[in-house]
């Protein structure tokens, strides 16, 4: 794009900037709506022109995985209702792309941002406004700009950008004190100047596809972590059980001959880099036998097992099962998650559900910051 400024310039269109790759200008107050065609949760595909009856329209880019975005999903719930009887409409646009977030910036949720886990969002929440993707080619974002998650764009009836910027100034529920889209929203239907017409936003960055190669860079550097394997026994494991620790244990008992147990494997390691950065630690204990140790690590270095790996030295499978959990049959694979203290907030006999574990991890270290 060496003289690519220079021809938007001429024509007067809204660049990425000097440099390819450059994030987008936001919006600026008066422009006209961006059109856009994109797929929404409900199987279908949605442009501009599928709210030209409504009198005010509202933008909004947020996503799945962005903690402050989750913060904010009942408050853009509520602004839905609360004027959809006054002709305004709302949609959601997803700007992220899945491929550009890294596995440890989902710490903080059970999803991520594909289209796939936007339905799971929006089923769970009962979202009744359009959630639309634009994951792939982000030509709706470039067009309006958002810098971060959320970020609200609100159009009057000629669709001129007339508000942008926050939802209110506070992302914990009811400790907002100014309410600005709501402001804007009501000055525009009382055919009033809006009182704050652009405000800054806070939240999480749009992930732009020019960053997969930073993801790409992280699962290339978690693949060289040192893998180990150690023996443990009855008292070990007892000991591993009560949790003495202050982090969230999962614990996964498997078995190289088990297939569910492969199968599932590297959606562990999966769960394991998302929530490892926060008080959180993955073990897995095999039952293959002693002898078969380098067999086994052999599979834990293929799956990148970076976590705390255990070989039970015995092949007394019957004691295995005692000290590990008293209501466990004996089935392959066996997964406990335990908090400090002891107790088990989740455990699944058979092949992983791993959304219902997702969502018991983060019902235990909590959604939102700090």
């Amino acid at each position: 794009m060496k003289y690519g400024w220079v021809i938007c310039l001429f024509l007067g269109l809204r660049c990425l900037g000097a440099t390819e790759g450059a994030p987008p200008a936001t919006l600026e107050i008066g422009a006209a709506a961006p059109d856009f065609r994109l797929p929404g949760i409900d199987g279908r595909e949605y442009a501009l022109q599928d709210f030209a009856e409504a009198r005010i329209l509202v933008v909004v880019f947020t996503c799945n995985h962005c903690p402050t975005a989750q913060a904010y999903e009942d408050r853009i719930q509520q602004m839905a209702d609360r004027y959809r009887d006054r002709k305004v409409a709302l949609v959601a646009i997803s700007p992220n792309d899945p491929r550009a977030v890294r596995l440890d910036e989902l710490g903080y949720t059970d999803l991520g941002d594909s289209l796939e886990e936007m339905k799971i969002r929006a089923r769970e929440k009962n979202f009744t406004f359009p959630y639309l993707y634009d994951g792939d080619r982000q030509s709706a974002t470039r067009a309006y700009g958002p810098t971060a998650t959320p970020h609200v764009f609100i159009f009057d009836r000629l669709r001129k950008l007339r508000y942008v910027g926050r939802v209110d100034n506070n992302e914990r529920f009811g400790k907002a004190t100014q309410f600005d889209a709501v402001n804007a929203l009501e000055a525009l239907l009382a055919e009033k100047p809006v009182p704050v017409e652009q405000t800054k936003t806070f939240g999480c960055s749009v992930k732009w596809s020019d960053k997969r190669g930073a993801a790409q860079s992280a699962r290339e550097r978690w693949a060289r972590e040192e893998v180990t394997l150690e023996k443990t026994d009855t008292e070990s494991l007892r000991t591993l059980l009560r949790n003495d620790s202050p982090k969230l244990r999962l614990v996964n008992v498997w078995a190289t001959w088990c297939g569910p147990c492969v199968v599932e494997f590297p959606e562990l390691i999966s769960i394991f880099r998302m929530y490892r950065g926060r008080e959180f630690e993955l073990v897995t204990v095999s039952v293959d036998l002693p002898e078969k140790s380098e067999a086994v690590l052999a599979f834990l270095k293929k799956q990148q097992s970076s976590a705390r790996n255990l070989l039970f030295g015995s092949d007394d499978k019957y004691r295995l099962i005692e000290a590990i959990d008293a209501q466990w049959s004996g089935a392959l694979p066996y997964t406990l998650l335990v908090a400090p203290g002891g107790k088990v907030l989740f455990r699944q006999s058979g092949e992983l559900d791993p959304l219902a574990l997702k969502r018991a991890i983060v019902g235990q270290l909590g959604r939102y910051y700090p």
